[in-house]
């Protein structure tokens, strides 16, 4: 029960988080729960450019792998690695100035994009993210710092009628899969506006809700680890650089793809820090 009367002085504290932004305020809640919103600063005719570029990625999507193709492979609601076939917006999402800097905050040292899925939960209709899951599926240990971070991004407005994402807080602290005893006492559903991002750390266990409305529920998931980790789909492979900056193509994984030989391992090596 949430109360006005939290009270605000303290003894025998000898060290306190110190808050120098919002972005740190954010980044403390998703250590500590596993998740947090943050506003991604785009204005209300980018989030219509968003909306926009989204319906005709999926048009062509479903165009190119076909509705039968994706039904049967219960991959109807996904949209696979837009930046690399979308409009310039799905580029721009993974390289949101605020996402990259509360990641800084998040995640030690060099960090990649692993995967960028747009979603759709479609009315009244299954969706194949409505179970509990981590983000590094099969996973059951825990990190004392974030390994990886989902960036969850809200083309339309997250509610609870819509199927707003559940989580279980703080459950990238233990390793099990709780009960369901607990999971029913403990479960929250985020609530969150159009053009927000959801943050959650990667093992904390989430799940999309029921879609109970009329309308189509969109977003586009990004997940970024540390580098030891490979992609989802080879974005350098299916990306053109030539307009990239050396921090962008570090960003999605340029810098980190496989190495085909011992020559170029070292050259990797020689010329990358992390």
């Amino acid at each position: 029960m949430k109360t006005d009367n939290i009270p605000s002085t303290s003894y025998g504290i000898l060290q306190q988080y110190q808050l120098e932004s919002s972005l740190d305020a954010a980044a403390e809640q998703v250590r500590n729960l596993g998740y947090a919103i943050i506003a991604s600063g785009y204005t209300e005719s980018d989030l219509q450019g968003i909306s926009r570029e989204f319906n005709i990625c999926r048009e062509h999507y479903v165009e190119t792998y076909t509705t039968p193709k994706l039904r049967s492979l219960n991959e109807i609601n996904t949209i696979r690695s837009p930046l690399t076939h979308g409009g310039e917006e799905f580029l721009r999402l993974a390289l949101n100035k605020k996402l990259l800097s509360i990641l800084t905050k998040l995640i030690q040292g060099k960090f990649i994009l692993n995967q960028q899925n747009g979603l759709i939960n479609l009315p009244q209709e299954p969706y194949n993210q409505a179970a509990w899951h981590r983000d590094l599926p099969y996973q059951h240990f825990v990190s004392s710092k974030p390994i990886a971070i989902n960036a969850l991004f809200c083309i339309d407005d997250f509610t609870i009628d819509n199927g707003a994402t559940f989580v279980i807080p703080a459950s990238h602290k233990f390793e099990d899969f709780p009960s369901q005893n607990y999971i029913q006492k403990n479960a929250i559903q985020i609530e969150a506006k159009a053009g927000s991002f959801i943050l959650l750390d990667s093992m904390v266990f989430h799940a999309g809700g029921y879609n109970q409305t009329q309308s189509v529920r969109r977003a586009v998931n990004q997940l970024f680890n540390i580098p030891f980790f490979k992609q989802q789909i080879n974005i350098p492979m299916n990306m053109n650089s030539v307009n990239l900056s050396p921090e962008e193509k570090d960003i999605l994984g340029f810098s980190f793809t496989e190495p085909s030989s011992i020559p170029d391992y070292l050259s990797n090596r020689i010329s990358t820090d992390y």
